[in-house]
């Protein structure tokens, strides 16, 4: 019996899911949890895809253990706990095109590329799933360049250090890029308030207009009652 899972490495935990799956096989769950942290350790703080084949007369199973999706290997080297909710409107990292190669050099025995450039651009594309700028550009923009051989020799030498001076380039592009960001977020959320506000105000001015017309009419009736007994 084959089961599929996606498990954090190394942190591994006891769920109803797999113990209704294991528990009537009789196979120790608390065994398996166990080995499967203990491949999966060198994965930790991501999420690993990994699959469980188990053979339910002798009980015994064995463990094939996939490298992480590129989203995930993607913030472990970018340290990002999330990528963008709002990906063509908010940016959350900077990457370089050499730490694009080094994960697309860990995930690349896993992708269906036929050589590394392939798997560079395939990486690159999920930057921008994800809200990532790569060397200061929208990841269609360096797919392209890859395309047309830009970046040839990094991926040739494969090339997976950023130079120090590349990277504080980098980190002062997306400051600004960054800044700018919370600051039109500040404004929308200014002017979201102000709306708000306004709403409310409106609607209570609505209210107290309601009251006094009530307030007259009852005024009126009671004067025309009074000059009605007399």
């Amino acid at each position: 019996m084959q089961i599929k899972l996606l498990v954090e490495g190394g942190a591994m935990k006891p769920g109803p899911a797999l113990s209704q799956q294991l528990g009537p096989m009789g196979v120790n769950v608390g065994k398996v949890i166990t080995r499967v942290n203990e491949v999966t350790q060198g994965f930790k703080g991501l999420k690993v895809p990994v699959e469980l084949e188990v053979d339910p007369s002798t009980k015994d199973f064995e463990i094939k253990v996939f490298s992480p999706p590129v989203s995930e290997l993607l913030k472990k080297e970018l340290g990002l706990e999330k990528g963008s909710g709002e990906q063509e409107k908010t940016k959350v990292a900077n990457a370089s095109i050499e730490q694009i190669i080094s994960v697309s050099k860990t995930k690349f025995p896993n992708l269906l590329c036929k050589n590394l450039k392939l798997a560079v651009k395939t990486v690159t594309g999920t930057c921008g799933s994800l809200g990532i700028l790569v060397e200061n550009k929208n990841p269609k923009e360096v797919e392209e360049e890859i395309e047309a051989g830009k970046y040839d020799k990094e991926i040739l030498e494969e090339i997976t250090e950023t130079p120090s001076e590349k990277k504080q380039s980098l980190a002062k592009y997306f400051a600004v890029i960054k800044d700018a960001q919370e600051k039109k977020k500040a404004a929308e959320v200014a002017a979201a308030a102000a709306a708000e506000a306004e709403k409310e105000a409106a609607a209570k001015a609505v209210a107290e207009t309601g009251a006094k017309t009530t307030d007259a009419t009852k005024t009126a009736e009671t004067a025309k009652v009074a000059e009605v007994k007399k």
